[in-house]
């Protein structure tokens, strides 16, 4: 009886496998155009856009990037020709922080409350400097002498407090407004008798003879370089703004225990040699770890009054539209969070 029904019927057993087989292949493609789909309707985190320009204290995060600390993340470093630039394109919404000047922040934060600084990256302990001609010996020389001077809130920070500790004021000596890629060729020109200057200007002008008037050691804790970031991009985006600041670190660390690679790693960038490279740290405090949680954190408030002072002085001025209170732009939450992992 079973052997006359269908079941028994070879040809019956082709054709459900050929249907099971069909089947199969179906749901399988199915299933992978299903998976494609998906995958291309997830978005690809944005890249966290950095900016920064040349600057010693801001080196550390090229040379994270140079050895790979941020390959695993989309963090794009942004180069700019000076921190004016940066400011503007914060403003437009064109990077989503900045290493800067904290003037700038504070510039910046009069405007866009979302401003935060989340690392010091350095004080400047030397760096920032007025160079003359060598026939110029001292500040009260320059009286009535033109004398370039960056067309920002630093420069103009630099040249008042300089001149304060003489009894002069910037209204003593002609001001000539120079971009930083202008102070070297202006000053061997003789366009200006004197520059207030930083960075490899600094460096190369000293090597050419140019005299030392005045360095940022003589105001200290005055000039302070950090990281910015928006408070929103902190909160959408923890794991890049996590691996930025983690990634400063190592590389800080590995620049204080490897300083000749890590020079001939930065130094092409900045456009002096490795030596000199490391020549203009000695200009430079930076803050480790530790030391950038207390400072953030305000357990340490040398920071805080250092920025509230400056904010003062800033104002009257004229070099804030308004007043600024440093304190709620004070973030350790970043530097809380790193797990710093020790470079060989």
């Amino acid at each position: 009886m079973l052997r006359n029904s269908p079941i028994c019927d070879l040809n019956f057993w082709k054709k459900l496998k050929r249907k099971i087989t069909n089947s199969l292949t179906v749901s399988i493609t199915a299933l992978t155009l299903c998976a494609i789909v998906l995958a291309s309707c997830t978005k690809a985190e944005p890249p966290l856009r950095i900016g920064a320009n040349v600057w010693p204290g801001y080196e550390t995060l090229y040379l994270a990037r140079s050895l790979g600390y941020y390959d695993s993340t989309p963090i794009r470093l942004v180069d700019y020709p000076s921190g004016t630039e940066e400011v503007r394109a914060y403003r437009n919404g064109e990077i989503e922080g900045a290493g800067i000047s904290i003037d700038r922040a504070l510039v910046l934060a009069s405007t866009n409350p979302d401003v935060k600084i989340v690392v010091v990256m350095d004080f400047s302990n030397g760096g920032d400097v007025i160079l003359s001609k060598p026939g110029i010996q001292n500040l009260q020389a320059l009286k009535g002498r033109p004398v370039g001077v960056e067309s920002t809130a630093l420069g103009a920070f630099i040249i008042t407090r300089a001149l304060e500790q003489k009894g002069m004021s910037p209204k003593d000596i002609k001001i000539i407004s120079l971009g930083v890629s202008e102070h070297e060729r202006a000053f061997k020109k003789g366009t200006v008798d004197a520059v207030v200057t930083f960075g490899a200007p600094r460096t190369k002008l000293l090597a050419a003879g140019a005299k030392q008037l005045f360095d940022s050691s003589q105001i200290p804790g005055e000039i302070v370089d950090v990281l910015i970031l928006r408070e929103d991009v902190i909160n959408k985006q923890p794991k890049a703004v996590r691996a930025l600041v983690e990634g400063r670190f190592r590389a800080l660390d590995y620049l204080n225990k490897n300083p000749q690679d890590a020079a001939i790693r930065i130094a092409p960038r900045t456009g002096v040699t490795p030596e000199q490279f490391l020549e203009s740290l000695k200009g430079l405090t930076s803050p480790t770890l530790e030391e950038n949680q207390k400072l953030l954190g305000k357990t340490d408030p040398s920071l805080l009054q250092g920025a509230q002072r400056l904010s003062k002085v800033m104002l009257e001025n004229k070099l804030l539209p308004k007043a600024v209170d440093p304190a709620p732009l004070l973030d350790d939450r970043l530097v809380n969070n790193v797990k710093l992992r020790v470079e060989s």
